[in-house]
């Protein structure tokens, strides 16, 4: 192969082991079973994104109170990565991925009783508990698949697995797009402040209706997928402790002296919020630019929506192309370039006044498309034991997906009326909360380009 490839190839001798078999035993189907969950989480991140706009306009909010969905759905991740890494150290990984399925439904179900309620809170805290499985479910998934082969090949398998997670994510877009959003009452913001209390009740009881099918759905979809889980034998890959006095402390005092898994936390956590906020406001930017064509909102809304799936194909199909890639190139550099890329895509997303910067946008998602996985993986690598834990930070630096976005949504905010701020459109404005970010992952990659 080398012969065939006569640029600088990264460690292809260990690149052909085998991704699925190490000291014997074959994971190739318990890695079809687990990435199988990577596709439930994806289509729960991207059906939320866009609810943030359809609670907006369902309840009358602003953008930044409408981003209390992403508060409570990342906040769900903070807060149950630590518990579900004890969970899943004391019991195993296919233990963590039954108990986030299981969450998983239960928050997909209640979203009945906070429809019924009719208020928006009720909704928070089945996001809240729905997230609290999908913390279960990631914590345990991602460093199962780094387990099952050869550490060498851990970051590309992981890679592999996280491939199908858009998969999910752009079933969740669709559904979000032809099932709820084109479902949805098309009055706008103004109108619906007009209403009487009556009037207002009975459309809100209507959209509500609509926003909790595919909830339910899924609910059913996720039990079928604990079933099967539940009855299928899964060899457990965790590090034995020989030294049973080997607590919490010895292990945190570990993961913190290594630099390496530190910096990979604070650069998860502005990789998530970058990734959240690309794939939430691409809805605000592109429905910007619609309604200043004369488009009515809801409209608008919609159409921004396929341009978010237009992001999210773009970001599957790299997310394969860097998969293959990483066989020849090392994941720190890879990371570089593309951070890179990305970073100066979004000063066509600021400057871009003529609305094209959503292209700049749907460009910046194939950016992203290796990132979470690899700084994943090198976050993770050579930890060994501690590898439960150290997954549990990692998870918990999802927090960013939870504090970043609004900060970005106040800054659309501060826009008011006319939507304008240091005369650019306040939506423009607001990518440079996702520009900072970039510059902290570019940073991140050059310190990783140097340890490797």
């Amino acid at each position: 192969m080398g012969k065939e490839f006569p640029l600088p190839i990264y460690n292809m001798e260990n690149q052909e082991k085998s991704l699925f078999k190490h000291n014997g035993v074959n994971y190739l189907v318990p890695f079809i079973l687990i990435t199988s969950c990577f596709a439930l989480w994806g289509f729960a991140n991207d059906i939320t994104n866009p609810m943030v706009e359809a609670f907006s306009r369902i309840f009358r909010m602003s953008v930044t109170e409408g981003t209390l969905v992403q508060v409570a759905f990342y906040g769900g991740y903070f807060c149950m990565a630590f518990p579900a890494a004890m969970f899943i150290k004391k019991h195993s990984y296919k233990a963590g991925i039954l108990m986030g399925l299981g969450l998983y439904a239960t928050g997909a179900l209640l979203f009945f009783p906070a429809k019924l309620s009719g208020t928006f809170y009720p909704f928070l805290a089945a996001y809240f508990i729905l997230t609290c499985g999908l913390s279960f479910l990631e914590t345990s998934a991602n460093p199962f698949i780094l387990s099952m082969g050869s550490e060498e090949n851990a970051t590309r398998r992981l890679n592999m697995a996280q491939s199908f997670n858009p998969l999910g994510s752009i079933s969740g877009m669709f559904v979000a797009m032809f099932v709820i959003q084109a479902n949805l009452s098309p009055m706008t913001s103004e109108e619906r402040a007009n209403l009487t209390k009556d009037a207002f009740e009975s459309l809100k009881e209507q959209d509500l209706s609509v926003l909790i099918g595919p909830y339910l759905i899924i609910a059913a979809v996720i039990a079928a997928v604990f079933l099967i889980l539940w009855f299928t034998k899964i060899p457990n890959t965790q590090t034995k402790v020989e030294d049973g006095n080997d607590g919490i402390g010895q292990t945190f005092g570990r993961l913190i002296k290594n630099k390496r898994y530190v910096w990979s936390v604070v650069a998860q956590f502005f990789y998530v919020g970058v990734q959240i906020m690309c794939w939430t406001f691409i809805i605000q930017y592109g429905k910007y630019y619609f309604m200043q064509d004369g488009m009515a909102e809801g409209e608008a809304a919609k159409q921004a929506q396929f341009f978010n799936i237009c992001a999210m194909a773009s970001f599957i199909v790299f997310r394969f192309i860097c998969t293959y890639l990483m066989k020849y190139f090392k994941p720190a550099k890879m990371l570089l370039i593309f951070a890179t890329i990305a970073f100066f895509l979004l000063y066509g997303v600021i400057f871009g006044t003529n609305g094209y910067g959503i292209y700049c946008l749907i460009l910046v998602s194939a950016c992203m498309s290796l990132m979470f996985p690899t700084i994943y993986g090198i976050g993770l690598k050579d930890i060994g034991r501690d590898a439960e834990i150290g997954a549990a930070g990692l998870i918990m630096s999802i927090l960013g997906g939870s504090i970043l976005p609004p900060l970005q949504a106040a800054i659309i905010d501060a826009g008011g009326s006319e939507h304008m701020l240091f005369g650019l459109p306040s939506v423009n404005v607001s990518f440079v909360v996702p520009l900072v970010c970039f510059a902290v992952i570019i940073w991140y990659s050059k310190k990783m380009m140097k340890s490797e």
